[in-house]
């Protein structure tokens, strides 16, 4: 194995060097701790194309189970040189710390932030129909069903500690009501039991949920985020009714610690500004996801008030993972 200090000596040398010359020197990969396919995954192949002029070639390897904990634990051990970093995300930087009794990795000490990269607003959807039959067209709407009607409502999540399932306890620890979770095999089929009028309401996300909001399938009372958002913004937001209300999903890119901070800085410039692109903004419009670009420093402090407020909403949820 190599003297740490030799590599750290090499990786000084290639910050040194133009960007192109030290990306070229070996291709980046991006370790995704998430199936191929899915929201985070296609996002981070965007990012890596977009910056392929100023880094080289970058790749994306999908490293899925455990709830992101295999993915993100690779990144952890990997050489801190810059040439492979991680995806960072709610689950794995801000729920899993409480959620599972060991983690093979520290949320805290064993990444060099570099980036967030985006977030999307979840979002409080009733099956259209239902809404209709209840008439419950708002969040004060269901809130006042929810107490008229005590345990007649329940909701769907992706599984216990899931993020749909964290922000439909904190939603009725804050709205002061009950409702039976109901947890499904992943957020699809939760979606889909929402659908179906097997579940009352879900907290999903609003990429996932937007083309059935859009067909009329299901309706939106309101999204998570503090603000309404850009990408659907004739929808009220929760903190409307219940002030001080935001539970969202994000993600952003992290180095392994010990990553030199001239390295760290690089690839922050390269995938800021295209996260500040045009183009970039207009395929993840699409994607129903908003960049959010940040220093390393800013992405650190953000994900240690993510953990700080997760602690709080799994013990009021009182999901485990042993």
């Amino acid at each position: 194995m190599l003297n740490r200090r030799f590599v750290t000596a090499g990786l000084l040398a290639a910050a040194a060097l133009p960007s192109a010359t030290w990306a070229q020197a070996r291709p980046i990969r991006i370790v995704v701790p998430f199936a191929a396919g899915g929201p985070i995954d296609v996002t981070a192949r965007l990012l890596a194309d977009a910056v392929k002029d100023s880094l080289g070639t970058v790749i994306v390897e999908n490293r899925p189970g455990a709830g992101g904990n295999i993915g993100v634990s690779q990144v952890a051990k990997a050489a801190p040189d810059g040439l492979t970093l991680g995806i960072a995300t709610t689950a794995s930087h801000g729920i899993n710390p409480w959620l599972f009794k060991e983690l093979p990795y520290d949320p805290a000490k064993d990444f060099a932030p570099i980036t967030q990269m985006l977030r999307v607003p979840n979002v409080l959807v009733m099956n259209a129909e239902a809404a209709k039959r209840l008439n419950i067209q708002s969040v004060r709407d269901l809130i006042a069903y929810a107490k008229a009607n005590p345990a007649k409502l329940n909701y769907g999540s992706g599984g216990n500690g899931s993020a749909g399932h964290l922000a439909g306890e904190l939603f009725k620890n804050r709205a002061g009501i009950f409702a039976l979770h109901i947890p499904y095999n992943g957020a699809n089929p939760a979606q889909l039991g929402l659908l179906s009028g097997q579940v009352d309401f879900n907290f999903d996300n609003l990429a996932a949920a937007a083309p059935n909001i859009r067909s009329g399938k299901l309706k939106a009372l309101a999204v998570t985020s503090t603000q309404r958002t850009p990408l659907m913004g004739d929808v009220p937001t929760v903190a409307d009714t219940l002030p001080g209300f935001e539970i969202d999903t994000w993600w952003g890119l992290v180095a392994p610690a010990g990553t030199p901070a001239e390295v760290v800085n690089k690839l922050n410039a390269a995938f800021t500004a295209a996260l500040n692109s045009a183009e970039v903004k207009q395929k993840f419009a699409g994607l129903m996801a908003e960049p959010a670009p940040s220093t390393p420093a800013q992405f650190a402090a953000f994900m240690q008030r993510e953990r700080a407020q997760y602690e709080k909403v799994v013990k009021i949820s009182g999901a485990k993972v042993d």
